[in-house]
């Protein structure tokens, strides 16, 4: 009998390595929830059940490492934001109401991300970060800008919408004032409000 071969092995290192990564960066994000940036290494390969060395070689240095999770977690949040994006509402602020929504909706990755983010202290003097945050920050002000709205209401929305996930996230507001919050913040966003 004649053995198969993968028709395509760079496909499956590939994969492997993709893994691998999104290891890390996952036990990368957990550290830092519990210990900030003072996070190591050590412990953070050995719970990714990578060597020390194998974590370098996707990542280089504990700072590129660190850099990574920030980016990662700033594409995550952008991805849950936009599985709210409603294609059919045809009026300006659609994104706006998607990141109402996302925030304001119980979603467990924002709550994660709401709640995570205090423990990231020192993050901004890692050289780096900066310029991945200020990126994050120019996209979605594009994004938010494009969309049709005032931007005074934008940031008042927005910083609304920021400031109910971090209050739920720390237990400090119920399910069901978060909903009503949520509801409030989209009659901001509708096209008969302007």
């Amino acid at each position: 009998m004649m053995a198969t071969s993968d028709p395509d092995p760079g496909t499956r290192q590939t994969r492997n390595a993709e893994r691998t990564r999104h290891a890390i960066l996952t036990a990368a994000a957990e550290a830092m929830a519990h210990k900030g940036t003072a996070l190591s290494i050590a412990e953070v390969a050995a719970s990714a059940g990578v060597s020390k060395s194998g974590l370098l070689h996707h990542f280089g240095s504990r700072d590129q490492l660190l850099i990574a999770v920030v980016d990662d977690a700033n594409e995550r949040f952008r991805a849950a934001v936009m599985t709210h994006l409603d294609l059919s509402e045809n009026h300006p602020g659609k994104v706006l109401r998607a990141y109402v929504r996302a925030l304001c909706g119980g979603s467990e990755e924002t709550a994660q991300f709401f709640a995570s983010a205090p423990m990231w202290n020192g993050v901004l003097e890692i050289p780096g970060i900066a310029d991945v945050i200020a990126a994050d920050a120019e996209w979605w002000a594009t994004q938010l800008s494009s969309d049709g709205m005032d931007a005074d209401r934008i940031m008042v929305v927005r910083r609304a919408a920021e400031g109910i996930a971090a209050a739920a996230a720390f237990g400090e507001e119920t399910p069901e004032r978060v909903l009503a919050g949520r509801d409030i913040l989209l009659g901001m966003c509708s096209a008969d409000q302007d």
